[in-house]
């Protein structure tokens, strides 16, 4: 299922190829976000042809909203959506606890009001499985309980129990509901927990390992106020406990500098929201030139010195709105609260990770990766 192609010779960096129901996928990946189904502004096409595999969905968005049943019955969300790579799926639980109200943990599940209507829901382990079973996902994660930043030692400790007790029960489910279902060729991945807690880490990842799932997670890195230092102590504590063969995925994770320093510590994969969200407010990664230390820059298209700027976005880059449109114009777009600004911007933060992505592959298999992670590391935030 997975192929470790490359290894680098310095760090745990590797390239690889993980093999999906819906095609091949390569690490290290960057996955953008399809929340309700959809990336903002950007057709499933578009994707496809900038060299995107895999996307991600939020299993607690489609279900409260148009309903996994309803995407069933179109086919499932490949179908429904007109993609046609691989989609990666998460629990639903991040959102639960962060987006519901009237949150209460126990150990049969989460009970919720959802945000669109204060309906009371319940959701469990398995029904997470059914959901997702329903939504048709390559990979499907199974429902976690993580703690916030710096939370103490005994509530991380009473997670990892539940997190483990969970994992067990959707492991049953979802090999109790797979042969029957419209989706044979779905994966369950598990999630490791345990915050900077060395000893809690080794015990979630064990503990995970021990049920054979084919690949991993990294959770509780990204919810919310953790360091970069943090998260990367985090993976740092996980990684030597699963098996090598394996691919691990690090949820909710990040900025450049960030995805770089997780692959040399041997990361596979990622998601998040900041290419697009940072793209609807006017804020641009650009690459620099080698003689300005190469790396990348952020540019704020909102400040006034960009107003007369009639120079690309990024010269290095070949999105569609660098090729065609100036810094002047697309900031005009901004300034009068035209979508195509919100668009373009989005086109370029995409491929401008895509790309990153592309370029992390090629340094890991001509052996330049420990240059390219020197750049990033020395980067000043």
């Amino acid at each position: 299922m997975f192929t470790i192609t490359k290894k680098d010779s310095k760090t745990k960096a590797r390239t690889g190829v993980l093999q999906t129901a819906h095609g091949q996928v390569h690490t290290p990946v960057f996955l953008p976000i399809g929340t309700k189904g959809a990336i903002k502004s950007i057709a499933a096409e578009e994707l496809k042809f900038w060299g995107a595999e895999m996307i991600l969905a939020n299993t607690y968005h489609l279900w409260q909203r148009p309903g996994d049943s309803l995407i069933a019955k179109a086919g499932g969300l490949h179908k429904f959506m007109n993609w046609k790579g691989a989609i990666f799926t998460d629990s639903g639980g991040f959102q639960v606890f962060s987006l519901a109200k009237m949150v209460k943990v126990t150990d049969q599940g989460v009970k919720f009001q959802s945000d669109l209507d204060g309906t009371s829901f319940v959701l469990t382990p398995e029904l997470s499985v059914q959901i997702q079973l329903n939504l048709g996902s390559d990979i499907a994660l199974v429902l976690d309980e993580f703690p916030e930043a710096e939370a103490p030692k005994s509530t991380v400790k009473a997670m990892v129990r539940r997190t483990t007790e969970w994992a067990k029960r959707a492991v049953a489910e979802h090999k109790k509901l797979l042969n029957g279902s419209s989706n044979p060729g779905q994966q369950q991945w598990g999630i490791v927990q345990g915050a900077i807690f060395k000893d809690l880490r080794k015990q979630s990842a064990e503990e995970i390992q021990s049920l054979e799932f084919p690949g991993y997670c990294i959770g509780g890195v990204a919810n919310g106020g953790e360091s970069a230092e943090l998260m990367y102590q985090a993976v740092d504590l996980a990684i030597p406990h699963l098996e090598e063969e394996k691919p691990k995925h690090l949820l909710g994770v990040g900025t450049p500098e960030q995805i770089v320093q997780a692959v040399a510590l041997g990361c596979d994969s990622f998601d998040c929201v900041i290419p697009t969200r940072e793209a609807r407010h006017g804020k641009f990664y650009v690459n620099l030139k080698p003689q300005d230390g190469d790396g990348y820059i952020t540019m704020n298209l909102y400040h006034e010195k960009f107003k007369e700027d009639f120079t690309p976005i990024d010269n290095a880059c070949n999105c569609y709105g660098c090729q065609n449109y100036t810094r002047a114009y697309i900031r005009h777009l901004f300034m009068s609260e035209e979508p195509l600004g919100i668009r373009l911007a989005t086109m370029h933060n995409l491929r401008f990770y895509l790309n990153l992505m592309a370029r992390i592959r090629e340094s890991i298999e001509t052996e330049k990766f420990p240059a390219l992670l020197k750049v990033y590391k020395e980067r000043k935030v």
